[in-house]
């Protein structure tokens, strides 16, 4: 175990202990809730722990732990799923944790929470994407329709081994890896404004849920007219949060 710098905050104002560590240099968070469910499912943010939280809290205060793990601009490269494999065995065996998360993509998280669950299967229970990056060269490329970022861009090819030239090619997006994920079961909602710019639906999660609808997958998109790329979340959560309950809750555990 490699933890360090270990200290308690309170989360917002919910009560609820906020767990905050190193864990082998990285920022590391856990929520736990005041009545854990039997099991202790746990939801995993894959990035941006602290932005709109509707889901991550409305399922803390019924009885789900929140866990978050920084392996930011890694782009969800198979370096960093490698990262966030080691810190889920880390918090499932220290805080007995389900074995099967519900992992939530925001934008860039994305490329993680899609590329994990194609990883490791049995390890997700199910997925909460978020104006999703699906592809990166839609984003951070913008070699579609959206705006991109040349820094992230940059950052990203290098770390997958592309060039400008190899990259309009490149076949291992988390959009390749829809019927994967559908054969492992794996349910997925998701939260899309119809103006998205940055992380344009048409490229990313509409191409992935037709995919993946073909593929025999469940899945359920709640779209928002005439919203960009922020806010994210719904500002009722609850239909998230039913699907999550109805769908993602792992075996043995009820509420």
């Amino acid at each position: 175990m490699s933890m360090t710098d270990f200290f308690i905050t309170k989360y917002y104002e919910t009560g609820m202990d906020q767990l905050n560590f190193k864990y082998h240099g990285r920022d590391s968070v856990i929520i736990v809730p005041k009545n854990p469910l039997p099991g202790n499912p746990w939801v995993w943010r894959a990035e941006f722990f602290d932005a709109f939280p509707q889901v991550d809290t409305a399922l803390a205060e019924k009885g789900w732990h929140v866990a978050y793990h920084m392996v930011s601009n890694m782009y969800g490269c198979q370096r960093s799923l490698e990262y966030l494999r080691d810190f889920q065995d880390f918090v499932e065996q220290q805080y007995q944790l389900n074995r099967r998360p519900v992992m939530l993509g925001f934008s860039r998280g994305g490329l993680y929470a899609v590329n994990y669950a194609a990883a490791y299967p049995s390890r997700i229970g199910g997925l909460y994407l978020d104006a999703p990056a699906l592809d990166v060269r839609s984003w951070p490329g913008g070699l579609g329709n959206g705006i991109g970022d040349e820094r992230c861009w940059k950052q990203c090819m290098e770390l997958y081994g592309l060039t400008e030239q190899s990259a309009p090619g490149f076949g291992q997006n988390p959009l390749d890896k829809a019927e994967l994920v559908a054969a492992a079961g794996i349910p997925i909602v998701g939260v899309v404004g119809l103006e998205d710019d940055i992380v344009p639906y048409e490229e990313n999660l509409k191409l992935f849920a037709r995919r993946f609808r073909q593929a025999g997958g469940t899945i359920q998109v709640f779209q928002k007219p005439g919203v960009g790329h922020h806010p994210h979340s719904l500002q009722d959560p609850t239909p998230v949060v039913e699907f999550i309950e109805k769908h993602c809750m792992p075996e043995g555990v009820h509420v």
